[in-house]
């Protein structure tokens, strides 16, 4: 009986070391590209030392946590603002690292019991809830911030005025989410991953999903990939390496996942006012700061860029390459019309949770005896938001399409079942 318990320790003490090792690793994985991307950015110059706390607060958003800006200047003057906005460079490292290390024990196995799987990712999320409590707690901060050689600098010097900026996080929201996150991590990780075994109750689903899955991983970070190809051959030919690689590190599939709906049709609303952005293509800066609010689409760009009409090319190429991956992937007996109905059912939800991260919300401000905007100085507002029904409506036309014809291309890929004889 004392050697069996010391077996069960044994193993339950191996299974919550190997769950510790996944959540360092994805944990530091994210801290360190959040920190290369917020050097790049030129943060390490925020006052105060408040570098490691402005680190903590960008992986804290990266998984949906939620942090708030505040401000105090004493009773004659106000500061007010929000922030809401995802580096889904940091959150794509931080996704693919839990992934991989939720994976690798039960690589080599045909089935799992349901048990078994709850329990390996409950150590996983316990762990990674203590983690996320302390990069909750580290990332706030209070600084102060300069006014100027202005007016209203003057009226600030004379009524001992010396505004403030903060920033500090929701604890219980970031928990929240923070699980949240990591469930659609593991969840989707299983659905991606052909060996990756699944309780028998959940075999048979697993022909319809994970083709269909693993194929919008794949379009996803194919446009990821593509992204910084294009990155990097700009800062070689164009320079601005340090922004560039700001960009990459942080922010990269914020741009071209957006790309991707825009390719598809899709319109997003938006608008930027003040000093302040996020960094983003010329052209889609100069669509969004006009005196109303901007209509960002294909039509709107190309008024600035023609070049951005290839946006439809590479949906196209993407897409059907996709589509083709799904159906090489799926059994023979599967039609190619529902291949355009699974391809339709799995671009329509990508393009929702793009919809869902891709959305931004900012904005400052600062007055001073009621006196607002300061010049533009210290203010400013930025948002993005998109035209959820639309895009939802084209990517199931698109996913219709372009699922058809990938089946019709895989018809002469060998693949498990027989071959039918129609279509």
């Amino acid at each position: 009986m004392s050697l069996r318990i010391s077996v069960g320790q044994a193993v339950a003490l191996r299974g919550w070391v190997r769950a510790l090792a996944v959540t360092l690793a994805g944990a530091l994985a994210m801290a360190v590209v959040a920190a290369l991307g917020l050097w790049a950015a030129g943060a390490t110059d925020v006052p105060d030392g408040a570098y490691p706390k402005v680190v903590a607060a960008t992986v804290v958003t990266a998984v949906g946590g939620s942090v708030e800006l505040s401000g105090s200047a004493g009773e004659l003057a106000g500061v007010e603002g929000g922030l809401t906005v995802i580096p889904l460079s940091v959150t794509l490292v931080g996704a693919l690292v839990f992934a991989a290390g939720f994976l690798w024990p039960l690589r080599h196995r045909a089935v799992a019991g349901t048990g078994e799987l709850l329990g390996w990712a409950a150590r996983i999320a316990l762990l990674w809830l203590l983690a996320l409590i302390g990069l909750a707690l580290a990332a706030r901060h209070t600084f102060t911030i300069s006014l100027g050689e202005s007016a209203i600098s003057d009226i600030g010097e004379l009524f001992g005025i010396e505004p403030k900026v903060g920033f500090t996080t929701d604890v219980p929201v970031t928990l929240v989410f923070g699980l949240l996150w990591l469930a659609g991590v593991l969840v989707l990780a299983l659905l991606v991953s052909r060996g990756a075994p699944l309780p028998g109750r959940l075999l048979r689903f697993q022909q319809s999903v994970r083709p269909a899955a693993y194929a919008m991983v794949v379009l996803l970070l194919a446009y990821v990939v593509l992204g910084i190809v294009i990155g990097l051959v700009v800062a070689v030919t164009r320079g601005h390496a340090a922004e560039t690689l700001a960009v990459i590190l942080l922010g990269v599939p914020n741009l071209t996942w957006l790309a991707l709906t825009i390719g598809l049709g899709a319109t997003w609303d938006g608008h930027v006012e003040g000093p302040f952005g996020l960094p983003m293509p010329n052209v889609l800066d100069r669509v969004m700061r006009s005196a109303d609010v901007s209509t960002v689409n294909l039509g709107t760009l190309s008024e600035h860029d023609g070049r951005v009409w290839w946006l439809v090319v590479v949906d196209a190429v993407l897409l059907i390459a996709a589509a083709f991956v799904m159906a090489a992937r799926s059994p023979a007996r599967v039609r190619a019309w529902q291949h355009a109905l699974h391809m339709a059912i799995a671009l329509a939800l990508t393009v929702l949770m793009i919809c869902l991260v891709c959305r931004i919300d900012a904005a400052f401000g600062l007055s001073v005896l009621g006196i607002g905007d300061l010049g533009g100085e210290l203010s400013g507002e930025l948002f993005l938001h998109p035209r959820l029904w639309g895009a939802l409506g084209l990517a199931l036309l698109w996913g219709l399409v372009t699922g058809f014809l990938g089946a019709l291309l895989a018809r002469r890929v060998h693949r498990h079942g027989e071959v039918p004889d129609d279509v």
